[in-house]
């Protein structure tokens, strides 16, 4: 198994949604969007050539394009449910 220097952990709820970005095993810092973990990366001297790369980033809770978390859609089906 890998042990990719990046993990981008799972999407927290907020205005807007962001998900943890750890390097070297350190939270560095929030991402809300793909750019936010590259600019965290090259902070770090990192390239990154390939975000779907297993052995350059380790996507927890979702890929590279979740962004929201997933209760938010059950949430809203929820809602519109309602009388």
């Amino acid at each position: 198994m890998s042990n990719p220097r990046i993990t981008v952990l799972g999407v927290q709820p907020g205005t807007p949604p962001f998900r943890i970005v750890q390097i070297d095993g350190q939270v560095v810092g929030e991402a809300r969007t793909i750019t936010d973990v590259l600019q965290a990366a090259a902070a770090f001297g990192i390239t990154v050539h390939d975000l779907d790369d297993p052995d350059t980033v380790r996507w927890v809770g979702g890929d590279k394009l979740t962004w929201t978390p997933r209760h938010s859609a059950r949430a809203a089906e929820k809602q519109d449910e309602r009388p």
